[in-house]
C-alpha cells in the first residue's frame, strides 16, 4: 500500500506536468525572420536574460489568468507583466507567425489577437493599463459535429503549435502591442473555470495606412459571465460567442499555414523618443554642417577677392577682411600682396543603426 508521502509526491509530479504542458510563445516570425519571445520558465532565473520582443510575465508555471482576475491588470499581458525591452518591425499587411512551445489537446478554445497603439513614446515604456485593444483576428468553434468540437486551439496544434495573423493593411503606422491569446474552455462549465493565456509582443508597424480603430481597456475586455467564458463545451453547441469586442472592419482572416525561418534577429532596442531624438540630432547636425560650410566658403571667397584687389599692412587680418567685406579690404594701403587664404570645408555624418542577428533556440 503506497504511503501518504508517495501519494503526495505522485500528485505533485502529475500536477506539475499538467501545468508545464500549458505552454508559452517561444518566438514570433516576420517575413522569415525569427524574434525571440519571453520564456517564463527560464528567463526569471537568469542573471542577465536577453532583451526580447515578448513582455515579461511571472507565469513561471506556464499558468493562466482566471475569470475572477478579469478586472485586474493581469489579464492585459499575463500575471505581473512588464514591458518588453525591444520590438520587431512589421509592415501593415504583413503576417506575424506566433510559435508556442506546446499546447495540450484537451485545452479547447478560441484563439484571439488584438492590437493596441502605444503612442509616440513607444511600447517599451507605455503604461499597460492605458492600452486600448482592438480585435484583428479570432477563431472560435470551427466544427461541433463531434463534441467537444474543433476549435481555434485545435487549428493551432495542427499548425505545429503555431498561429498566423495578418496586421491589417489599413492600420496607421506606429508602435503597437500585439496581444495574442488562447482561452481554454475545458473547465469553463463551472464558474471561474475558463483559463486565459494572454501573450504580448511589441511591434513597430510601418506603411501608409491611416486607420486608428477605437479600442477597449484590457481590464474591460471580458466579464466572468460572458457567454463565451462560462460555457459547457461538452454538450452540442449550435453557436459559440467569441469573447471580447467585435472585429474591426479592416481585420483580415487568413488560412493557418506555416512560416519558414530563414534568419533570426535581436529585438530592436531604444525608445521611440530616443530614436526620434537621434534622427532630429542627425538632421540638425547636417543642417549646421551645411551652414558652416557655406559660411566658411563665403569667408574664403571674400578673402580671396580682397587679396586679389588689394594689399594690406601686417595689421590687417583675414577675419577683418571677412567681417568688413570687400569694401573694407579695398581701403587698405598698398604694400606687399597677401598670400591667398585656403578654402574651408564642412560635413555631417548621420549615425546608422545596425541590427546584430543572433542564433535563437526554437523549441517546437
Amino acid at each position: 500500500m503506497p504511503s501518504f508521502t508517495s501519494k503526495t509526491l505522485l500528485t505533485a509530479v502529475a500536477g506539475a506536468a499538467s501545468v508545464a504542458a500549458h505552454g508559452h510563445v517561444n518566438n514570433i516570425v516576420i517575413n522569415g525572420v525569427s524574434y525571440q519571445g519571453y520564456d517564463p520558465t527560464s528567463f526569471p532565473y537568469m542573471s542577465n536574460p536577453p532583451t526580447v520582443v515578448g513582455w515579461t510575465a511571472s507565469d513561471t508555471d506556464n499558468g493562466f489568468v482566471a475569470p475572477d482576475s478579469f478586472g485586474s491588470a493581469d489579464i492585459i499581458c499575463h500575471k505581473s507583466a512588464t514591458n518588453a525591452g525591444g520590438h520587431a518591425v512589421v509592415a501593415a499587411g504583413d503576417k506575424v507567425f506566433i510559435q508556442w512551445n506546446t499546447w495540450p489537446e484537451s485545452h479547447h478554445g478560441p484563439v484571439i489577437d488584438y492590437l493596441a497603439n502605444c503612442g509616440t513614446a513607444g511600447c517599451e515604456s507605455v503604461d499597460k493599463t492605458t492600452l486600448e485593444f482592438f480585435k484583428i483576428d479570432e477563431v472560435g468553434l470551427v466544427d461541433d459535429s463531434v463534441v467537444p468540437g474543433t476549435w481555434g486551439s485545435d487549428q493551432l496544434i495542427a499548425n505545429n503549435n503555431s498561429w498566423l495573423v495578418e496586421i491589417p493593411p489599413t492600420i496607421a503606422p506606429g508602435f503597437y502591442v500585439l496581444r495574442h491569446e488562447i482561452i481554454a474552455l475545458h473547465s469553463a462549465g463551472s464558474t471561474n473555470g475558463a483559463q486565459n493565456y494572454p501573450q504580448c509582443f511589441n511591434l513597430q508597424v510601418t506603411g501608409g495606412g491611416s486607420d486608428a480603430p477605437a479600442g477597449t481597456l484590457g481590464e474591460s475586455l471580458y466579464t466572468e459571465t460572458d457567454a463565451g467564458i462560462l460555457v459547457n463545451i461538452y454538450q452540442s453547441l449550435s453557436t459559440y460567442d467569441i469573447p471580447g469586442p467585435t472585429l474591426i472592419s479592416g481585420a483580415v482572416s487568413v488560412s493557418q499555414t506555416s512560416s519558414v525561418i530563414t534568419a533570426s534577429a535581436s529585438a530592436v532596442t531604444g525608445s521611440a523618443a530616443a530614436a526620434a531624438a537621434a534622427v532630429a540630432t542627425s538632421v540638425a547636425a547636417a543642417t549646421t554642417s551645411a551652414a558652416v560650410a557655406e559660411t566658411t566658403s563665403a569667408a574664403a571667397a571674400a578673402a580671396d577677392d580682397a587679396a586679389d584687389s588689394s594689399s594690406t599692412t601686417t595689421t590687417t587680418t583675414a577675419a577683418a577682411a571677412v567681417s568688413t567685406s570687400a569694401a573694407a579690404a579695398a581701403s587698405t594701403q598698398t604694400q606687399t600682396p597677401k598670400p591667398k587664404a585656403g578654402g574651408g570645408c564642412g560635413g555631417g555624418a548621420a549615425a546608422k543603426q545596425r541590427q546584430h542577428p543572433r542564433d535563437l533556440a526554437i523549441i517546437n
